[in-house]
């Protein structure tokens, strides 16, 4: 006791909170909670979560990605998560890299797992109909379904890009009515606008994943990769896009004002600059229909060595939601 005492005298004068600097999402209510471990369950794909948290998708096809895969599923296991694999596509042609994404066993069958490709992957199997090697993709990962990304800027912007030769939204619309996967889609680091998002709450989807602004940005990635004239010609399109609370705010708005519009999608991953629990605590708490948050790059910074660090970092994010749903309400 007395060396925390001497801790508060040393420290008090570093410790001052700035009231203009005050967190304006919340009402903080001491009198109510306690410090019992939170007892919520969350339902996604069918399957029971014990914490609102996705790790989304994380790359695949290297010996250090599936030493992250690992760890990461290893995490999900052992705290109740939900989990996204990075983008499959190196499994249709080869299955030298299948260990690296093969986490069923580890996550358990009880949560929830997604495979993933890339919508110019989906539009060369319509085209070639070959849509039953995604099938067999998902059933050989023992997967609850399969995430597609959108990613045209990125794609544009990869010396190696695909190029897309019909609208994402028409090829999604082909491949809803010929499978019955359940279906993820998401962006890859700059969200989506208001006529993206209430076109695919049409769809009968599983979930829409943000991927918003302000988390890792794959556009930006490819451009770093670029030659110098063109990161100088395309600079400004790593900036374009929406970020997680301003799409929260619009699905909030399509729900409210498309009265006569049927909404099909089942939930949101709100993800792309959750920073912090607090974070997505609040936008899951005022988004109008059913939604977890999802982080990328914050697991992958703790998952590429020993999983104790994970593990640390990931008990952490269960205490903070313990303690805001225990002593936070949203204002």
């Amino acid at each position: 006791m007395e060396d925390r005492k001497k801790d508060h005298i040393e420290m008090a004068f570093n410790a001052r909170a700035k009231a203009t600097e005050s967190d304006r999402r919340f009402f903080y209510e001491p009198l109510f909670g306690t410090h019992t471990t939170s007892q919520k369950q969350y339902t996604f794909a069918e399957k029971v979560m014990k914490l609102p948290l996705w790790i989304s998708s994380m790359t695949g096809g290297t010996q250090k990605a599936g030493l992250i895969n690992r760890n990461l599923a290893r995490a999900c296991n052992e705290f109740g998560m939900g989990m996204g694999l990075g983008s499959c596509r190196i499994l249709l042609d080869s299955p030298k890299h299948l260990p690296d994404f093969d986490v069923r066993h580890i996550i358990g069958q009880e949560l929830p797992l997604f495979a993933n490709l890339g919508i110019c992957q989906l539009e060369q199997m319509l085209e070639e109909k070959s849509t039953d090697k995604i099938e067999e993709l998902v059933t050989k990962l023992q997967a609850d379904g399969l995430i597609i990304h959108i990613n045209p800027l990125q794609e544009a912007f990869q010396p190696e890009g695909d190029r897309l030769k019909r609208p994402p939204i028409e090829l999604l619309e082909a491949f809803l009515e010929n499978t019955n996967l359940k279906i993820i889609v998401k962006e890859v680091g700059q969200g989506m606008g208001p006529k993206s998002l209430k076109a695919l709450m049409q769809l009968p989807l599983e979930a829409i994943e943000f991927s918003a602004l302000g988390g890792t940005n794959f556009t930006m990635v490819e451009l770093n990769r670029s030659n110098a004239v063109a990161a100088e010609v395309y600079n400004q399109y790593g900036q374009v896009g929406h970020t997680a609370e301003e799409m929260v705010h619009t699905i909030n708005e399509i729900k409210t004002n498309c009265l006569t519009m049927r909404i099909k999608c089942r939930q949101i991953i709100i993800s792309g600059g959750i920073t912090s629990v607090l974070d997505g605590y609040h936008l899951t708490n005022i988004s109008k229909i059913p939604a977890i948050f999802g982080m990328g790059s914050a697991f992958l910074r703790h998952a590429m060595g020993d999983y104790d660090q994970l593990k640390e970092f990931v008990q952490h994010l269960a205490h903070g939601l313990d303690l805001a749903e225990n002593f936070l309400s949203i204002r």
